[in-house]
């Protein structure tokens, strides 16, 4: 392999261009790692996500303007145009918010197309034809069906593991533990409604103290701890959405930066596009 393609370029030395749905914590991290590796890399999300890991994600340039992970850094856009100056001068990774797959497709034509929305209940959207690769992140989705390629993010040894043909694993049952607790860490909204929090990311908290309200329901710290999820105030929720996590390792524990899952997801994205590359490679050189 060349070392332009190894580094964001096609085979005529242009940069490939990749637009990735989602905000979240693994998304931030498939961003991160394609904009290090020399790709042109965008990000696309709804007008208000319910982004709970906000510490270790860009989600919060969709609300403010701008976002920094890891020493990245994540501008809100309007326009194409803005799309294309930021992807041309690497100043930051381009946010788009409202636009659909296919609007984005029509209008960026992307080399490829990544849903990393990580929507573990929804039924994936088919996206193959809209960009030249597509792949899908996350439970549910089925290499050479919805998408192009598919990458497992279930924990264990297949995680970041790319796949060519069939599913991913199912959307399993319990969190990995954390110093002894799993889903006990998390916090779901018990109705519909706005979420309402004067808190932040980071904070050490103790168990029962209020969180945050969703009307007259009020959310309490589910145990002692640093917080390391926290939906941004002012979003409406779906009842059973996962609005807060906390950390019970306290100051101790990870809420900021790209964590050890997300970061194996990235590689496996990044290797996925690779090979695709190189196989292209190939079939130019015959």
């Amino acid at each position: 392999m060349s070392k332009g393609r190894s580094t964001g370029e096609d085979l005529a030395g242009r940069a490939f261009v990749v637009i990735v749905l989602g905000t979240n914590d693994v998304a931030s991290a498939v961003v991160h790692r394609l904009f290090s590796a020399g790709y042109a890399v965008a990000l696309a999300e709804g007008p208000a996500p319910a982004v709970t890991r906000r510490g270790m994600a860009f989600a919060d340039a969709v609300f403010d303007g701008e976002a920094e992970l890891a020493g990245l850094r994540a501008r809100r856009v309007e326009s194409v145009a803005e799309v294309k100056a930021l992807l041309s001068s690497r100043a930051a990774i381009p946010v788009l918010v409202g636009w659909s797959p296919r609007d984005l497709a029509g209008a960026l034509r992307p080399d490829v197309l990544v849903d990393a929305r990580m929507r573990k209940r929804a039924q994936p959207e088919t996206l193959r034809g809209l960009a030249s690769l597509t792949i899908g992140l996350g439970p549910g989705f089925v290499a050479g069906e919805q998408v192009d390629l598919a990458v497992e993010t279930a924990w264990g040894e297949d995680l970041g593991r790319v796949i060519a043909r069939g599913a991913t694993r199912p959307l399993e049952g319990e969190p990995r533990e954390i110093a002894g607790h799993a889903r006990d860490r998390y916090v779901y909204a018990p109705l519909a409604g706005v979420f309402e929090t004067a808190r932040r990311i980071g904070e050490l908290v103790e168990a029962g103290e209020p969180l945050a309200r969703i009307g007259e329901a009020v959310l309490r710290a589910p145990l002692s701890g640093a917080v390391r999820g926290l939906t941004r105030s002012g979003v409406p929720v779906s009842a059973g959405t996962k609005v807060i996590e906390i950390d019970p390792r306290g100051a101790a524990g990870q809420v900021y930066g790209i964590g050890e899952r997300p970061a194996r997801i990235a590689e496996g994205v990044l290797a996925a596009i690779r090979e695709w590359v190189e196989v292209k490679g190939r079939g130019h050189s015959t």
